[in-house]
């Protein structure tokens, strides 16, 4: 039978693991509603944007912008976002998981540039080339930041270093589900125009003014920024929902194990007071004797 002292000493420290647990829950909850409510925000002028850039791009060719440019790819990149810090769960070792069956599908091999520690702790190991990390994004993950990736990356493929784009992230589908994607993000390729009645995304048919191609110079850079700052968002949102999910699964372990060990520590305090018991009579009937 456990020693009772030795049984006391776990549950007090389950005790204490649960109290972390719970107040880590509340605070990725808190941080939840701030990020769902960014999300939400960011949406209406995203896919105001996309259907903007629909308009405008319909029809549109690689001499119209670089960023428009289809070639055969020779040097290909994957962006990768995930989180800094652990503890939510599969939320980034799905995501590896869905970057690594990319890499090794993928034609050529693509190199990586990583947002987030998780990613870059997990892939140095690993026989993948990491072209760039980004290790200050979320020290203020506003649309400056996200800017300034999209500008370097927009600047890469311009340029001809690489030939292919594409942005992996954990997509937010709900609070209990949270999915790891890979979107291609260059060359880009103009939304679909979509027919639209009268609607919160505005009015069709738009008049032109400058011309399309110096809108486009305008437009399809702010888009790329525009998509991964969303996809930054929606990371995010996905880590504090992964992360409150992973929290609560733990405090209601901890409560199961301290139920289990409370009934074990009852079970042998009863075993330790039978004994007791047990010598006193024998040893009363030894006297008696």
């Amino acid at each position: 039978m456990a020693n009772l002292k030795e049984i006391r000493r776990r549950i007090g420290s389950v005790k204490g693991t649960q109290k972390i647990t719970r107040a880590m829950r509340m605070v990725a909850a808190a941080k939840l509603r701030k990020a769902q409510e960014a999300t939400e925000n960011f949406r209406s002028y995203a896919d105001l944007m996309s259907s903007v850039l629909a308009e405008v791009a319909s029809g549109a060719s690689k001499k119209d912008h670089p960023l428009l440019e289809r070639r055969e790819p020779k040097r290909s990149l994957v962006l990768v976002i995930s989180s800094d810090r652990g503890l939510c769960g599969g939320f980034n070792s799905n995501l590896n998981r869905l970057v690594t069956d990319h890499v090794a599908t993928a034609d050529p091999e693509p190199e990586l540039a990583i947002i987030g520690k998780k990613s870059h702790a997990y892939f140095k190991r690993r026989t993948v080339t990491i072209h760039h990390t980004y290790s200050d994004i979320y020290d203020g993950p506003g649309f400056d930041a996200a800017a300034r990736v999209a500008r370097e990356l927009s600047s890469a493929f311009a340029q001809g270093e690489v030939d292919r784009i594409d942005l992996a992230f954990n997509e937010m589908i709900s609070l209990a589900s949270q999915k790891p994607v890979v979107k291609q993000l260059l060359p880009i390729a103009p939304p679909i125009q979509v027919e639209e009645k009268e609607d919160v995304l505005g009015p069709v048919g738009f008049i032109f003014d400058p011309r399309r191609k110096e809108l486009l110079g305008q437009l399809l850079p702010r888009y790329v920024e525009v998509e991964i700052y969303r996809a930054l968002l929606e990371s995010l949102a996905a880590e504090h929902a992964a992360r409150m999910i992973a929290m609560e699964t733990a405090t209601n372990n901890a409560q199961d194990m301290i139920e289990s060990l409370t009934l074990v520590y009852n079970r042998a305090r009863q075993g330790a007071i039978t004994n007791e018991l047990l010598d006193i009579v024998g040893g009363a009937e030894a006297l008696n004797d």
